[in-house]
């Protein structure tokens, strides 16, 4: 009997039919690593083991004391020296991203 040729897209759902839900799980994570290579190299990147030291220690509990004093710099500003909006920066944390309006 001669087997028809299979659609790979349709083998796949079919397949993803017969998982156990934590079988699609573990599929899902690696479909989308194979779809975003950002994150596949962020998944294989080597931990980071180097030691802190002392002066980086230092230096970072400058930075939060400053920041529980409310002595940080509002996003709006560090949006303005990139000239950027909050519209803007909304617009950049939608996914996917919607076009910009003509003329912007």
């Amino acid at each position: 009997m001669a087997t028809a040729a299979i659609n790979p897209r349709q083998q796949a759902h079919d397949l993803i039919d017969r998982m156990a839900l934590s079988q699609v799980n573990s599929a899902v994570g690696l479909l989308e690593t194979i779809l975003d290579p950002v994150a596949h190299s962020l998944a294989n990147a080597p931990y980071d083991d180097e030691p802190v030291s002392e002066a980086e220690a230092n230096e970072i509990a400058a930075a939060r004391a400053s920041l529980a004093r409310g002595e940080g710099i509002p996003l709006e500003e560090v949006l303005r020296d990139f000239g950027l909006s909050m519209e803007d920066w909304e617009r950049m944390g939608r996914t996917p991203l919607e076009p910009l309006a003509q003329g912007q």
